[in-house]
């Protein structure tokens, strides 16, 4: 792991309270480029070219878990989007610093990019990297939106030097062709990720800006500057993103429209009124306020007060009562949360012969929860039971859902499935389970429950009663016996 430039000529790097975090990071990329132990790098075959040194975002996850005692996937995955959107690794494909569990691929940044090495570029920089790429005649390397806007904004601010970026990027970019095919989309690559982080797309983290509160405890809470081309001398157009102007000078005509622009279009947007969001929050707890057991007292009793178990006794048994069944009409939800619902709603999907729907979504659920060691043949089982081609019970998903399901379970994960699962939960919530509450089965139920059910368990909780109430009785009696013997 290279360190190189980690202090500062003022020795900054060392006070700067992210350093520790840094290291450890470090630490990790380090361990997962590790060529016995580290995560496996590979050139993937792609339509007309090859894509080198790559790994997919499941090959990241799986190695935490199993190297960094990680149990749980969803912490893993966290925190590899922390290491993400510090660009120690980045996605190919998209600007978006984020780790999926999937097979998206991705690539290791070089330490020369690390943020250990107190990176804090330039404005003219950027110009400089971004007018390169309107000279590469690559689709990989056309500007997004967002670049293509800021880049028409630095040109603006630099018009009076323009001449010399643009030389600057012209040379850059001749030195680039000389350079091995591959060689050159690996830097490509590793120099977007770069400006990635420090110029994110909008709307992301972005993690290099500096906290006002840690700045104000040191010393001197100026940065190393460096520029990405190599070192210069002159700081007069260090980036305002991360140090404050020094001076306040009055917005020019052409800000101020901006300005109104930018608020003109924050009018424009969809927003929901506090009254409506009461009025579905009322109506919430309107509907959910019988199963409050803080707000109605439970029947027949509350356990924790009368000692009478019979509420838990009901809400375990095969044999449902009214309140049950008939919060299975609030959501699909409540139907699939509940044991005795998922049995009833599977065997109306049988009398339609549709039941594969449901049957595959209980099967990719409950795999989300099997040890990871069982996962891959649990995948490859229920691909060839729900998706392959001659399945027995095939189910209907979308091609866009179908294709990435294939391209998932080549590199099989608890989440392979989780576009075809989605895909199957809106069918089955705007057309099966709709079926499933308006039809005869549910309405026998229901009304069955609301004829019987209440008089059962008040019956129960009365037989109890008179129950305990008559051996104290005659348990008194006895006693009361026993001196006239």
């Amino acid at each position: 792991m290279a360190q190189t430039n980690s202090v500062g000529s003022n020795g900054v790097a060392d006070e700067s309270p992210n350093m520790i975090v840094y290291r450890k990071m470090e630490d990790v990329i380090a361990r997962m480029q590790d060529e016995k132990n580290g995560i496996p790098i590979r050139t993937v075959k792609s339509f007309l070219s090859k894509i080198p040194s790559v790994f997919s975002g499941s090959d990241i996850v799986q190695w935490m878990i199993k190297n960094l005692n990680i149990e749980d996937q969803v912490e893993a995955l966290h925190l590899g989007t922390l290491m993400a959107a510090h660009g120690y690794f980045f996605p190919i494909s998209d600007h978006v610093l984020t780790l999926k569990d999937d097979g998206t691929f991705y690539r290791f940044q070089t330490p020369y990019f690390w943020p250990s090495n107190c990176w804090e570029p330039e404005n003219t920089d950027y110009a400089v990297y971004l007018c390169k790429r309107t000279m590469q005649n690559k689709a990989r390397l056309e500007l997004a939106d967002y670049e293509a806007e800021s880049l028409a904004r630095l040109q603006r601010a630099f018009a009076r030097k323009w001449e010399f970026i643009f030389m600057q990027a012209e040379a850059q970019a001749k030195v680039d062709k000389k350079r091995d095919k591959i060689e050159r989309k690996i830097l490509d690559s590793q120099e977007r990720a770069f400006w990635d982080v420090h110029r994110p797309v909008p709307g992301c983290v972005n993690t290099t800006e500096v906290d006002i509160k840690k700045s104000s405890r040191m010393k001197n809470p100026q940065k190393t500057r460096k520029s990405v081309y190599g070192p210069q001398n002159d700081v007069r157009t260090h980036s305002p993103t991360h140090t404050p102007a020094p001076e306040a000078k009055p917005a020019t005509e052409e800000q101020l429209q901006d300005q109104i622009n930018y608020w003109g279009g924050q009018l424009d947007r969809h927003r929901l009124k506090m009254s409506k969001v009461a009025e579905s929050l009322l109506a919430y707890t309107e509907q959910y306020v019988e199963y409050d057991p803080f707000i109605t007292s439970t029947d027949p009793s509350n356990p924790w007060i009368s000692d009478d178990t019979a509420v838990w006794e009901l809400e375990a048994s095969k044999e449902p009562g009214q309140q049950r069944v008939k919060r299975w009409a609030f959501g699909i939800n409540e139907v699939l949360k509940d044991q005795v619902g998922r049995e009833q709603f599977l065997k109306f999907l049988e009398s339609e012969f549709s039941s594969e729907n449901l049957r595959f979504w209980l099967a990719v659920q409950e795999v989300k929860k099997r040890p990871i060691r069982e996962v891959p043949t649990r995948v490859q089982e229920i691909w060839q039971e729900f998706l392959a081609s001659g399945a027995p019970s095939a189910i209907n998903v979308d091609s866009k859902s179908y294709d990435k399901t294939t391209q998932n379970v080549k590199d099989p994960g608890r989440y392979a499935f989780e576009d075809a699962q989605d895909h199957i939960f809106k069918l089955m919530k705007s057309d099966s389970y709709s079926r499933f509450i308006r039809s005869s089965a549910y309405q026998e139920l229901l009304q069955a429950k609301k004829k019987y059910g209440g008089i059962q368990d008040r019956r129960t909780s009365f037989e109890k009663f008179t129950r305990n109430v008559g051996k104290s009785l005659t348990s008194k009696r006895l006693t009361n016996l026993v001196p006239s013997c």
